[in-house]
């Protein structure tokens, strides 16, 4: 039986980091306050120019000054990019195809597809397992009748009724939500060898809620669960691992179900095995050169942090090759979904040119969101400074609709 999955309320990124503190060489991005650097680029000099007094105009509502300090930029212009500067830098409108320029397509027209046999569609293969009538209610939206299927098999001790009775409950679903009651099924349903009750169980006695919090009894269920092969309970054991057995033991004992999670979708396993298989050490050459395949998971699975690393990834080129316009459109996805270094560093890669072309009010206009978001970057206060007021106005009019739209 399959729920959507809970996590425990543990910080994953620093249960990792505790682990990871062993590991020079891992650069893990973490909150929006911290700097994830683009090494392999070449650091550009200063400007020169200084901000005027009061920063930016007030209009764009900024933090006030003991809001965290962004560290130095790393990103620079590359070598053989031109030398224009933005004072003087107009945006042209992007050329758009003439009407005599395009051609209809030259594909088979439908009445050419019209008669045409398709390919006979694979036999079926017969169900031969038996029906579960409350489930097959649940997953339709019948809550009520899935709630009536389920009890009386529940009450005879039938440990997936027992969790489905539970679910229902906790949520909700059909019924009066009653989470004390979910509390007694999900504990019925994990003593009689429920996968899924065993890691729901685990989290109600970590949390204390409608049950006396009970840590110790809390990672025993949870390590049950675990190695009944719940996905989730999985990943929340490798945090637990990592969390108890800081450095390099901790990571080695939590490496496996980090694996198994990552195998069945849960994106925050999967980032945890790219970061791991990038940065331990005597891991085989074959798991290292699935680091960035992992990572790739987790970003496509929305995970923010991971698309905020695809692209330093692929901008660095590291775990495989350099693609700089690939990792351009990852930190694109990343500040859209509102991770605050992912759009100071945008900012740096319209300036310099990095993935895409120069774009000074998309520069301002990322930097404006992220510096209201509290990240400072002198760097890009130089920058914003130095172009013109109608772009500054353009930008802070773009940073202004995209927190409107959040």
């Amino acid at each position: 039986m399959s729920f959507t999955p809970r996590f425990s309320h543990r910080s994953f990124l620093a249960a990792l980091a505790v682990g990871l503190t062993a590991l020079p060489l891992l650069a893990v991005a973490q909150s929006s306050n911290s700097d994830t650097s683009l090494p392999g680029i070449t650091a550009q000099p200063n400007k020169g120019a200084k901000p005027t007094e009061g920063g930016l105009a007030d209009d764009t509502d900024v933090p006030p000054d003991d809001a965290p300090t962004h560290g130095e930029s790393v990103v620079t212009r590359p070598l053989d990019a031109g030398a224009n500067t933005f004072k003087t830098e107009k945006i042209q409108p992007g050329a758009e195809p003439k009407p005599d320029t395009v051609q209809p397509s030259e594909g088979v027209g439908v009445f050419e597809r019209m008669g045409a046999n398709l390919p006979d569609l694979p036999p079926e293969k017969p169900f031969k397992g038996k029906v579960d009538e409350a489930y097959g209610a649940f997953q339709r939206g019948y809550y009520l009748t899935a709630f009536q299927k389920a009890l009386p098999r529940a009450q005879l001790g039938d440990p997936a009724a027992q969790t489905l009775i539970a679910e229902l409950m906790s949520q909700g679903l059909g019924v009066k939500r009653d989470t004390k009651d979910a509390a007694f099924w999900y504990s019925k349903a994990a003593e009689g060898g429920d996968a899924t009750a065993m890691f729901k169980y685990a989290l109600v006695l970590m949390e204390g809620r409608d049950v006396p919090r009970d840590r110790k009894k809390a990672d025993e269920w949870m390590r049950k669960a675990a190695d009944a092969g719940q996905a989730s309970a999985e990943f929340n054991l490798g945090q637990i691992l990592t969390a108890e057995n800081p450095g390099i033991k901790g990571l080695q004992m939590a490496l496996p179900y980090y694996e198994k999670s990552a195998e069945q979708g849960i994106a925050d396993a999967q980032y945890a095995v790219s970061q791991l298989y990038l940065n331990m050490p005597d891991l085989p050459p074959e798991k290292k050169a699935r680091a960035r395949e992992w990572l790739s998971r987790a970003a496509n699975s929305g995970f923010d942090t991971a698309q905020l690393d695809m692209g330093v990834w692929l901008i660095n080129g590291t775990g495989g090759k350099q693609d700089l316009e690939n990792g351009f459109n990852w930190m694109r996805v990343a500040a859209y979904r509102g991770n605050v270094v992912a759009q100071n560093k945008l900012a740096h890669l319209y300036i310099n040119a990095l993935g895409t072309k120069q774009d000074p009010v998309a520069a301002a206009t990322w930097y404006v969101i992220s510096r209201r978001a509290g990240l400072k970057d002198p760097e890009l206060e130089d920058f914003y400074q130095g172009i013109e007021d109608y772009q500054q106005k353009a930008a802070i009019d773009a940073a202004n609709k995209f927190r409107r739209a959040r």
